[in-house]
């Protein structure tokens, strides 16, 4: 188990560059980079870590790759690319950061950034092994940002040559994943997929893009199951399909820790009736909900007895879909929106109902 160091972030610019430089055992030529390398985009004055965490990212790559190629001659492509992924992905990287202190040296304007690298620095610590594909909570990705920015600004400072830059930041990310590890953790979607296969389901990944983040669904046999959002598609993917894995182990065993999040199920479930309204060529519908009052609080009283606007919850649906289904409920808002989208597209799956609509009545 590690135990992380308190969270003080250092402000000064050549204690920080010292720290770094003694981190990574290594001289910089142009300390400048490093400054860049630490500067978050919420810090305005100066330039950010974006463009080196571009380079590093590609550069981390590269050379992960390169190593991990000639070290396992017997891994074919899907392998090594799944072994890659292990051990340059935001959560494994969060880990380093954290493991090394790099997190009190990034230079930034934000008090939220820094609670929720408090609250994952906390988190690591009572990990009781390295976690490669995620934790209790998401790795906020400006840690993995300030490894790649720092790794890129070690590969331009020293002339853009993959060996030197290697043996220099090998030792940054050491321990290295082997085959062995991954087997012991093994990836969550590979997981899902060998798991729904075994009951020769069909796994279904919808991915969409909302507010710069990213989101993942989880559909088996055309159904919803779990969705996920994060800043990368990957991670968006990963988390999908961990939630995914452990409401379908509650199904079988009926133990879950599991919380879903209503949001994202609000969302994949619309995202799978768009889909079918796509295909059938009818317009996108909207949803409106009934029931709300001035401060978008939901009636719950159950003291009247006569169903009225102000206590009955009714989610509508375009007129062309209304012939499907017009649901009421007790329920909360979100999961009203849910059952309501999920129950049209059952209807329509199943083809219980016509498969022509006038849109326009």
């Amino acid at each position: 188990m590690y135990s992380p160091e308190s969270y003080e972030v250092i402000t000064d610019i050549a204690t920080a560059i010292r720290s770094v430089e003694k981190i990574i055992n290594y001289k910089f030529n142009n300390p400048k980079l490093v400054q860049e390398a630490l500067t978050h985009p919420s810090c305005t004055d100066s330039p950010s870590y974006q463009r080196l965490e571009f380079m590093g990212d590609a550069a981390l790559g590269l050379a992960v790759s390169k190593y991990i190629y000639l070290a396992y001659p017997g891994l074919d492509a899907g392998q090594l690319s799944l072994l890659r992924a292990a051990n340059i992905s935001t959560e494994r990287l969060a880990r380093v950061a954290v493991r090394h202190g790099l997190y009190k040296y990034v230079f930034h304007n934000t008090t939220t950034l820094e609670e929720k690298v408090n609250e994952f620095v906390i988190m690591v610590g009572q990990e009781e092994q390295a976690e490669f594909h995620g934790g209790a909570m998401k790795a906020p990705k400006v840690l993995a940002d300030i490894v790649e920015s720092v790794t890129a600004a070690v590969f331009v400072d020293c002339g853009y040559d993959l060996q030197a830059f290697w043996v220099i930041i090998r030792g940054l990310v050491e321990p290295i994943i082997t085959p062995d590890l991954l087997s012991q953790q093994p990836q969550p979607v590979t997981m899902l997929y060998e798991f729904c296969q075994k009951g020769r389901h069909q796994v279904d990944i919808k991915y969409w893009r909302k507010e710069e983040k990213d989101i993942a669904s989880v559909f088996v046999d055309g159904q919803f199951v779990a969705s996920a959002s994060s800043e990368t598609k990957e991670n968006a993917k990963l988390h999908a399909a961990k939630a995914a894995l452990k409401k379908l182990a509650y199904k079988s065993t009926g133990k879950s820790d599991i919380e879903v999040e209503p949001n994202t199920e609000i969302e994949g479930a619309k995202q799978k009736l768009n889909e079918l309204c796509g295909r059938k060529k009818w317009p996108i519908p909207t949803y409106r909900l009934m029931g709300a009052d001035k401060q978008g609080k939901w009636n719950q009283s159950r003291k009247s007895r006569k169903p009225d606007s102000k206590n009955r919850k009714t989610a509508y649906i375009p007129l062309y879909l209304y012939p499907f289904l017009n649901t009421t409920s007790k329920s909360g808002p979100f999961e009203y929106l849910r059952l309501t989208s999920l129950g049209v597209i059952g209807a329509l799956v199943k083809e219980e109902v016509a498969t022509t609509i006038d849109s326009q009545c």
